[in-house]
């Protein structure tokens, strides 16, 4: 029975150990593997996200918290950039036209600064001829602005009562020079102040007739630059006639930018060309520095003094400067290509390419110096040998602003071009029918036709052509074309609409901005168009944040500022 008793508590104690074992152990591997799968799937780094609000981004599927729209995969080519960084494709590279260089030193020794200016008159040389005795304009001998005259040439003839009774004074005093010569004398200088001359006056008491119409001489020779009377005119004493220029020097007078200002002073020597002479070049001295900034432009005049006595320098000719300076820091200054900066006010931006072998760009915020032989100088952001975006930078830009990165003119990377949230890369190709396209194509005509009366600064014509816009922007929503497509347009009717109820040129100016990118976004997708467009852009529009438009010509009118500031901008993309 003893023996028998061992058995059984042997039994127990092993059935108990195997017991023990089923539920401990098997309840432990039951709550690892959980956390094993968990960490499978948060190794996989599968995260999702909304096709119209790329920003959104959650670790599993569900509902856009913004718009409801059902969660997609995000791309996994997006994995491991950060909100300064975008992946293109090699083809869209490709077709975007992007190139790159690499960020090199500056040169050593002599670099030279660029200036652009017009040819103007040397006002130190400019003469007015002014009128020294009231009367009337008999005759007009000077028949058109641009006439050369000499010194000593009759310009006008003038009848003036106040000489004619002076004359008879001059007459009856000569008959009594002897007796009363101071009289007589009084006449004379009298007739003298009026500009006549001893062999006038000698002339009239020899004749004893009084001459009632008396010619006007030239001063001085030169170039006949305004006329400001005709004939029958009545004129006052110190009233002027006519300008006269002479342009045996001209001046050169050019807008020079803040960071040039340094490089510039008085006395220095400078080279000038014209388009006019592109084989013959003209020296000239800078002779003065505006002491004051134009605040508009932010731009400071500098004028240099032109010899021109071959007369081949017209007034108003374009002509380009270019002025040697010693930079002593050439050895320790980095430069990159003036078309690879995006200025947009406070901030310049360049599109830096941190691998060789993989088509990602990433955002760059620079700090620049000098323009020189079109490279900047940079001060800071850059490192020698990095690869960054010299063509094709606007359309890299864009592509960030539709991916919803950070870019020029979204720099927390929140919004996108047309002003409400990033669309993503997934699904911002818009497809348009033939019959959407050649609507688009009347939209863009208007467009067009509204950014020059934006330039003129015209708001009755602004507000009709918003109104048409918004019309032929309904229009085109009735087309076939797809979601993303249809979103946009819808911005245009309700951009255009906007547009069409401000009251003031400020307020369309403002609206433009929005609406322009909208429409440079449109085009981008939209095919068959028989026009190249110009993608222009101005650095101190939209606050100072800068702002686009589309023209058809290369040549800069500025809708932003109109003729305040009617050149500012440049090309920044084109659309074929």
């Amino acid at each position: 029975m003893k023996n028998k008793n061992l058995v059984y508590v042997g039994i127990a104690v092993v059935a108990g150990l195997f017991l023990g074992y089923l539920i401990f152990g098997n309840g432990s591997e039951t709550k690892s593997e959980p956390d094993h799968d968990h960490e499978a799937e948060m190794v996989s780094g599968q995260m999702w996200t909304c096709s119209m609000h790329p920003q959104i981004m959650q670790p599993e599927p569900g509902s856009c918290p913004i718009c409801g729209m059902d969660l997609i995969p995000a791309d996994s080519a997006g994995e491991g950039l950060t909100q300064n960084q975008i992946k293109m494709t090699d083809n869209a590279v490709a077709l975007a036209g992007v190139e790159t260089v690499v960020v090199g030193s500056g040169s050593t020794g002599e670099d030279q600064v660029r200036l652009s200016g017009k040819v103007a008159i040397n006002q130190e040389s400019d003469a007015v001829q002014s009128a020294y005795f009231d009367g009337r304009i008999e005759q007009l001998n000077i028949n058109f602005e641009g006439e050369e005259v000499r010194k000593g040439q009759k310009l006008a003839t003038i009848y003036s009562p106040q000489l004619v009774s002076a004359q008879q004074e001059l007459l009856t005093a000569s008959g009594m020079k002897s007796s009363q010569p101071q009289l007589y004398t009084a006449v004379r200088n009298k007739l003298k102040l009026w500009k006549l001359s001893d062999s006038q006056i000698d002339q009239i008491e020899a004749s004893g007739k009084v001459v009632e119409n008396f010619p006007v001489y030239a001063n001085v020779s030169g170039v006949v630059s305004s006329i400001m009377v005709e004939e029958g005119d009545y004129v006052k004493t110190g009233m002027p006639l006519v300008k006269v220029a002479n342009l045996n020097s001209v001046w050169a007078i050019f807008d020079a930018y803040e960071s040039q200002l340094s490089l510039l002073k008085k006395g220095q020597s400078m080279e000038v060309s014209t388009g006019a002479y592109p084989n013959e070049n003209f020296g000239a001295t800078i002779s003065f520095v505006d002491p004051l900034l134009n605040n508009a432009t932010r731009t400071v005049k500098v004028r240099a003094e032109l010899d021109n006595k071959k007369g081949l320098l017209k007034p108003g000719m374009f002509v380009q400067g270019k002025i040697d300076v010693a930079n002593k820091d050439a050895m320790e200054m980095l430069t990159v290509p003036e078309s690879a900066v995006l200025w947009t006010g406070k901030r310049s931006v360049v599109y830096v390419k941190p691998n060789p072998t993989e088509s990602v760009f990433e955002l760059r915020e620079v700090e620049l110096g000098n323009l020189m032989e079109g490279n900047y100088q940079v001060h800071s952001g850059l490192n020698s040998g990095e690869e960054v975006v010299a063509k094709g930078t606007f359309t890299v830009d864009a592509a960030a602003q539709l991916q919803g990165k950070k870019s020029m003119m979204n720099p927390k990377g929140e919004m996108s071009m047309t002003g409400h949230e990033g669309h993503g890369a997934m699904g911002m190709k818009m497809d348009f029918s033939k019959a959407a396209q050649q609507t688009f194509d009347g939209l863009l005509d208007n467009y067009l036709q509204l950014k020059d009366a934006l330039v003129a600064s015209d708001e009755q014509r602004v507000k009709q052509l918003a109104e048409t816009g918004a019309k032929q922007a309904k229009e085109l929503i009735s087309k076939e074309m797809d979601a993303m497509g249809r979103s946009h347009v819808s911005q245009l009717v309700g951009q255009f609409d906007a547009m069409a109820k401000k009251h003031t040129i400020e307020e369309q100016r403002n609206q433009f901005v929005s609406l322009s990118e909208n429409m440079i976004l449109v085009g981008n997708q939209i095919g068959l168009m028989d026009k190249k467009l110009y993608v222009q852009h101005c650095p101190m529009a939209g606050d100072n944040n800068g702002a686009n438009w589309l023209s058809l010509e290369k040549e800069i009118r500025n809708p932003y500022y109109g003729d305040a500031m009617l050149t500012c901008g440049s090309i920044v993309a084109t659309i074929n």
